[in-house]
């Protein structure tokens, strides 16, 4: 059975008796910020375990796609090494939620094994917790099995939570026997940590709800999860006992092999850690990942990293690992069209990695030998380690696995204090102020008025002096005002926070910002009359004109996020944002740079909207609601049991999740205008945009520069640009003609110093000043001169405008003796300036000119010092 149709099979098994089949949920957890990625079947579940979440069903089945590659749970460093670990897998699981319980979970289990899966009960092995009476009734008197092949096991591995404290419960666990000939033993005895006996089937019956004081009570509505990773059940279906050996990685394992240019070996441990990470960096990249040096995105190209210098074992040094999408979209396009769909990205941004990639893992590879080559030990040093990562860009992680591999030990305890110490030189360096009110903590909450109104009255709950709690302000003083209720926005979002004034009597305190500590709105500025003190009832009035440029900020990037996701794929997630009166700035996930229509194309979406003038629309309601209409979350936002959902445009062009402030109609947004693009990081691009009047200015600005351009090229407004073509032509032409004219003039004084080589032990150095050559005709004049003296080496430098260019070549004869980029960086060091290149030509470049002189003397004796 293909591993596709066990899969398909296990769904349709489950759906046949009442389960809802749900769709695997992304890699990245959403509202789950105690998780890197999903790495169970339950966890798209959790919230419905927990009881804070109802769905319109009480059974699912789904095959999750999981990823253990990162954070507590973390199989990276295993795979490739052992039969049975996997950065991403498929777990297969069917769940109920307060509806059927042991006795079912049970017998569809083992209905399913042996019926349609075809396994035999002689081959299976039953464990249960070891004090689970009910379990093991229903096991050896309901299901029949063999007391024979049946054990009670104590300890965690039979028993589940999701945590120190809430729902947990007892274990059943199914094993397969692979036979007498395997050595290992049965669960629960001391042998077996063999692999006669694997893990297929994990029933988790959620039975008891764990206090802080360790005590457990019954659940009112208890529940079933289970997990069977498809992988495993193929092998043991398919006769194998490694997973590798499954129809599906042999044939990504194959492919492999031909991207990398190698034969086919099924054991071969480089094969199977590409055939592994070409899933989870797929997978990855699909659900909205992005290669990057922190968080989520760092573990991506940590994966993908690993799978490129196992192909550099294999003996490829050109990109590869991007030729591996195509065979994963044959293998699992069809269960998850997703990524049939971005596989062309996908296979872009994996290409761009490998091509970062290669120039630092080969000269991390040259240095990493050499350290291994000094080793006085069978460690590595911290401090090499550091050193290596520091300087060369070579991940610690990437050495520790190769060392791993050559059976040498890591200093990583040495590596953290270097890395500490730096982070400490980052902080010192860093700190020229301090954020006064960063240590403010309150325990108040704000009522937030200003989705209806600018002015409120609220009460004075808490006041601070710096991050001091006080109960009384007096006139000067620089501070704190939490109110029980605020028409004051506080910065969260992206957007900005409100500025504007707390009134009390003879007191005025000026807000110059609004920032949250937990459920407070902290109005932060300072008191210019009176006094203020706790218990004070106060008028807060926001700075109108200040939060409606706001408004039309956030609105108009709400219309960004839609019109980019339009144009360019739904692959388009926010990455951050900032909200300000003056602009907006938006970035998002896209591989590649906005061309001119595209940003054309967005603008003109952008605008039509806003000329559409259509109503505003917000509502408050659940999550799962907010699923239905289509609202777009935020990744690693964290949402509480009600949301917010916004939205603008024609036929709902934006519905997303937002607290923040925003226009009545999209027409009061005026104008939107893109100032800038550009790149943020890898994967992540930068939009700038101004709306309202500041796009008005700046299109008022524009116009103006357009018509004094146009008076200074002596033509009408719609004449500059053919007027700019005809200047450029000609320039182009100029340039021309100036570089065949120093060309020809460094070829004639070319021909000139090669008659002032001198002869040393039978090598012609040259060590020549030149005048008026650029770099392009530099080097062409030291490749004549290669060819003219044979076999010698070469000098040239060009001063000029305060600076000195360099050049500097080498014979190929001579090239195992002398290297160039050794030799220009003597002679720049001495005329203020550094360089580098190969070892037959090297340039340079200096800034002080009057030093040249000097500099080419010292050629002669340091070419003979190294032909010693």
């Amino acid at each position: 059975m293909r591993s596709a149709d066990i899969r398909q099979t296990f769904l349709d098994f489950f759906a046949e008796r009442g389960h809802q089949v749900v769709p695997s949920s992304p890699l990245v957890p959403e509202n789950d910020p105690t998780l890197l990625f999903v790495n169970a079947g339950m966890v798209q579940f959790k919230e419905t375990f927990l009881g804070h979440e109802k769905r319109d069903y009480h059974r699912a089945v789904s095959s999750q796609r999981c990823v253990r590659a990162g954070g507590k749970h973390n199989d990276l460093e295993n795979v490739g090494y052992t039969a049975r670990h996997h950065t991403f897998f498929e777990m297969l699981g069917n769940f109920s939620f307060g509806d059927y319980f042991k006795r079912d979970a049970i017998r569809y289990a083992w209905d399913l094994l042996t019926g349609p899966y075809g396994l035999s009960p002689e081959r299976l092995w039953v464990t249960v917790y070891v004090d689970d009476d009910e379990a093991a009734r229903i096991w050896l008197d309901e299901i029949g099995v063999d007391p024979a092949r049946f054990s009670r096991i104590d300890g965690d591995d039979n028993f589940w939570s999701m945590g120190d404290t809430g729902p947990c419960g007892p274990c059943s666990e199914i094993f397969y026997d692979h036979g007498p000939e395997v050595p290992g033993g049965p669960p629960g005895t001391p042998e077996e940590d063999g692999d006669r006996y694997v893990e297929i089937w994990n029933l988790v019956f959620m039975q008891y709800d764990r206090q802080a004081d360790g005590t457990m009570s019954e659940l009112p509505h208890p529940s079933v999860d289970t997990g069977m990773g498809l992988e495993r059940l193929a092998a043991v279906l398919q006769g194998n006992q490694s997973n590798y050996d499954i129809d599906l990685f042999r044939h990504l394992m194959e492919a492999a092999a031909l991207a990398a240019g190698v034969d086919f070996d099924r054991d071969n441990s480089h094969l199977k850690v590409i055939a592994d990470h070409i899933r989870s960096v797929a997978f990855l990249i699909v659900d909205g990942v992005l290669p990057s040096n922190e968080g989520r995105g760092y573990v991506l190209r940590r994966i993908i990293r690993r799978a490129i210098r196992h192909g550099f074992q294999l003996g490829t040094r050109e990109p590869f690992f991007h030729r591996m999408v195509q065979p994963l979209v044959e293998e699992m396009g069809e269960a998850y069209p997703e990524l049939a769909e971005q596989a062309d990205r996908v296979a872009r941004i994996l290409e761009k990695e490998e091509q970062r990639f290669a120039e630092t893992l080969d000269a991390g590879m040259k240095h990493l030998e050499e350290a291994f080559a000094n080793l006085q030990d069978d460690q590595l040093d911290g401090g090499v380690i550091f050193r290596l990562y520091d300087t060369y860009g070579f991940p610690a992680d990437l050495t520790a696995d190769i060392a791993r591999e050559r059976g040498v030990g890591v200093d990583m305890a040495g590596f953290e204090q270097h890395m500490e110490a730096q982070r400490e030189r980052a902080r010192a360096a860093g700190q020229f102020g301090v954020d006064y009110h960063a240590g403010i903590h309150t325990d108040a909450e704000t009522e937030f008025l200003g989705y209806d109104a600018l002015e409120a009255e609220g009460t004075v709950v808490a006041l601070f002096r710096g991050s001091e709690p006080v109960e009384r302000l007096e006139a000067g003083d620089e501070g704190a005002v939490v109110l029980d209720r605020t028409p004051f926005y506080g910065e969260s979002g992206g957007q900005v926070g409100d500025t504007g004034a707390l009134t009390s009597g003879d007191g005025r305190f000026e807000v110059r910002d609004t920032q949250k500590a937990g459920n407070a709105h902290v109005h932060i500025g300072t008191l210019n009359l009176g006094h203020l003190a706790v218990g004070d009832t106060v008028r807060a009035g926001v700075t109108g004109e200040r939060r409606a440029s706001t408004a039309h900020n956030h609105s108009a990037t709400h219309l960004l996020h839609a019109a980019l996701r339009r144009i360019l794929g739904d692959h388009v997630q926010q990455k951050g944002s900032l909200v300000e009166p003056e602009r907006l700035r938006f970035d998002f996930s896209h591989e590649a740079p906005l061309s001119a229509d595209e940003v054309a194309a967005i603008e003109t979406m952008v605008n039509g909207q806003i000329r559409a003038n259509t109503p505003v629309h917000t509502r408050v309601t659940s999550m799962d609601e907010a699923r239905k209409m289509g609202a777009v979350a935020l990744f690693g936002e964290k949402y509480g049991d009600t949301v917010r959902v916004l939205s603008m445009g024609e036929d709902d062009f934006s519905v997303e999740l937002c607290g923040g402030t925003h226009v009545a109609r999209t027409g009061d947004i005026g104008l939107f205008k893109v100032v800038e693009e550009g790149g943020v990081s890898a994967g992540v691009r930068r939009i700038e945009a101004v709306t309202g009047e500041a796009a008005f200015r700046r299109l008022e600005g524009a116009e103006a520069a357009l018509g004094r351009l146009a008076e200074k090229l002596k033509t009408d407004r719609d004449g500059v640009e053919a007027r700019v073509d005809q200047l450029q032509e000609r320039l182009r032409a100029a340039e021309k003609e100036t570089e065949r004219l120093q060309a020809k003039l460094a070829s004639s004084q070319g021909a000139d110093l090669a008659d002032q080589a001198q002869e040393m032990d039978g090598i012609k150095v040259l060590a020549a000043r030149m005048e008026g050559a650029d770099p392009k005709a530099l080097r062409s004049t030291v490749d004549q001169l290669k060819q003219k003296l044979g076999s010698g080496v070469i000098v040239l430098g060009v001063p000029g405008d305060g600076k000195v260019n360099l050049a500097a070549g080498v014979t190929e004869d001579l090239t195992d003796r002398i290297a160039a980029g050794e030799l220009v960086n003597h002679v720049a060091a001495r005329v203020g300036g550094k360089g580098g290149g190969r070892a037959d030509f090297a340039q340079a470049g200096g800034s002080q000119p009057e030093a040249l002189g000097e500099a080419l003397d010292s050629v002669r004796p340091w070419v003979a010092e190294q032909l010693g």
